[in-house]
């Protein structure tokens, strides 16, 4: 696999999975055992079902969710996304019942690819901006 070919895997699952909501991608771009490593997800990833489900939670929780791609790095097997993502919370999130609240989210996904899908995935989000836009933890002063 090339490099090339690596960063525009990641670059159609953001423009047509995560923006497009096009959940059945996820068949086609990752690998059936996906793992995701995400300290602040509310459910184990450990295949594509739960892959299907973590990102159909933020998609129902935030109907208007869009990702803009700040930098998109690609080296090897892996490719670095770096995003900053707004949406209006109009659904439930982990338990979090819709508030209408605009949020701007930043964070980072390192993929790893074989065989032309990803089988790996290292998320890290900006949380406490996250709960915080969402009125469950004060911002501070």
């Amino acid at each position: 696999m090339s490099i090339e070919t690596n960063r525009n895997i990641v670059r159609r699952w953001v423009e047509e999975g995560w923006n497009g909501r096009n959940l059945d991608l996820i068949d086609e771009l990752y690998d059936r055992s996906v793992v995701q490593h995400d300290p602040n997800s509310p459910i184990a990833v450990t295949n594509t079902a739960e892959m299907r489900m973590y990102i159909g939670g933020f998609q129902n929780a935030f109907s208007d969710l869009h990702f803009t791609t700040e930098d998109l790095l690609a080296e090897g097997d892996k490719v670095l996304w770096r995003f900053t993502s707004h949406g209006t919370h109009t659904g439930a999130l982990m338990g979090i019942p819709p508030t209408g609240n605009k949020l701007t989210v930043v964070g980072m996904a390192l993929f790893r690819l074989a065989n032309n899908k990803i089988v790996e995935v290292w998320v890290n989000i900006d949380a406490l901006g996250m709960l915080q836009g969402l009125g469950v933890i004060p911002a501070m002063a």
